[in-house]
């Protein structure tokens, strides 16, 4: 490790809280690849935890950004800026839902807004308030969405918690009538569960939800916030499945790299949040909606939605085949340029062999190696990683 690096991260450990825990400091980006302060290269198979879709260095993004910050970087939701009025349409068409679109600046946020519509709404409704979400589930870092998350390790030491939330456990329908109750307002899932390990509903079970809230006049919210924007294939995650939800959310990959979230609702819900009910300062900022504008561009005229089914089966097989092989790896799961290696391990173990390797890769809890590499992975760039994924299987299981 560089000098440079040495003294980076000691001012990082010096000041900046320890919520993190870093060991490499990222300089540049280029497509799929990063460096670090030492001039190494990786793969970055994480996308900055899904954000960089459309890879590092998009020349599209960065002209779309640079024009925008010289027009107006910043102006508040007290006046209208064309970029964010220009997203919102697209998302809408996009979604098919007919509804409008809140914008704030992360995912927790717009689970957040998700979470106050439903009990906004729920309160016209009978007085209902309590969403039923999923054991683990992830929706963010504030209370609410910690709350939300039916993980113990993100609550511990966070009581107590507020109240409003059932869980019940994924993909199993009658988990979830046993969890409703007479203040239930809505049920809250993702499409695939990303931190909890990159798990999938199956068709029969996000159908049933569809059905439950139909049947009981619940909301359907889906969290796209890991899985939306074209990462699974389709747009939003739920498009892979016949149902359509009443309000869904985005972050990550939804800005082309710049903070950005939004909460999309259909036709029925778009006005249940009005002035002043809720409010983000720097939501829809027209810089982070020019790049989102410009992502979308991208992904459309590159074929990113296919190239994501296409190449995302190439890396399913390879992995498989590394599953076939050694004992210690159990499972493939997930979908499109989502995936996640089940492993008998600790997941962290093989994703620093990744990285000894060249290959940045994520946990999906204890033991699951999540990829999550940008929609513009190339099959060519896929043979270079598969080997290294080798090597770093053979250095860890000693063959």
């Amino acid at each position: 490790m560089s000098n440079k690096s040495q003294e980076i991260l000691g001012i990082y450990k010096a000041k900046v809280m320890p919520t993190y825990t870093p060991s490499i400091v990222l300089s540049s980006g280029k497509g799929i690849t990063v460096r670090d302060a030492d001039g190494r290269s990786y793969y970055d198979f994480t996308s900055g935890i899904g954000v960089q879709s459309v890879g590092y260095g998009n020349k599209k993004v960065v002209e779309a950004i640079q024009a925008q910050a010289a027009a107006l970087t910043h102006c508040s939701n007290l006046f209208v800026n064309e970029p964010a009025t220009l997203l919102a349409e697209k998302l809408v068409e996009l979604s098919g839902l007919g509804g409008k679109v809140f914008f704030c600046n992360s995912g927790a946020e717009a689970n957040e807004a998700a979470i106050k519509l439903a009990r906004k709404w729920g309160a016209a409704n009978g007085g209902r308030y309590e969403i039923v979400t999923f054991r683990q589930g992830f929706h963010g870092r504030t209370l609410a969405t910690v709350a939300a998350t039916a993980q113990a390790w993100c609550q511990d030491g966070y009581d107590p918690l507020p109240v409003g939330f059932a869980y019940a456990d994924f993909n199993d329908i009658e988990s979830v009538k046993a969890a409703i109750g007479d203040k239930t307002v809505a049920i809250m899932l993702e499409a695939v569960q990303g931190e909890g390990g990159v798990m999938p509903a199956t068709d029969e079970f996000i159908k049933g939800v569809r059905a439950l809230c139909d049947e009981k006049n619940l909301l359907m919210i889906v969290d796209e916030v890991q899985a939306g924007f074209g990462r699974t294939g389709t747009w939003f995650a739920w498009q892979g499945y016949d149902v359509k939800p009443d309000l869904f959310t985005l972050a990550k990959a939804l800005g082309g790299g710049l903070p950005m979230g939004a909460l999309v609702s259909n036709a029925a819900l778009a006005d249940v949040l009005t002035a002043p009910s809720h409010a983000s300062t720097f939501g829809g900022n027209p810089v982070s909606a020019a790049a989102g504008l410009a992502a979308i561009d991208v992904i459309e005229s590159e074929g990113l939605l296919e190239n994501a089914v296409k190449v995302g089966e190439l890396l399913r097989e390879a992995l498989q085949g590394f599953v076939d092989k050694y004992d210690q790896l159990l499972a493939v799961r997930g979908k499109g340029l989502m995936l996640g290696l089940v492993v008998k391990c600790e997941a962290k173990e093989i994703v620093e062999a990744l990285k000894s390797q060249g290959l940045l890769a994520l946990t999906a809890g204890a033991n699951v190696v999540r990829f999550l590499p940008p929609l513009t992975l190339a099959e060519d760039d896929l043979e270079d990683v598969i080997d290294m994924i080798s090597d770093a299987l053979d250095c860890t299981f000693g063959e």
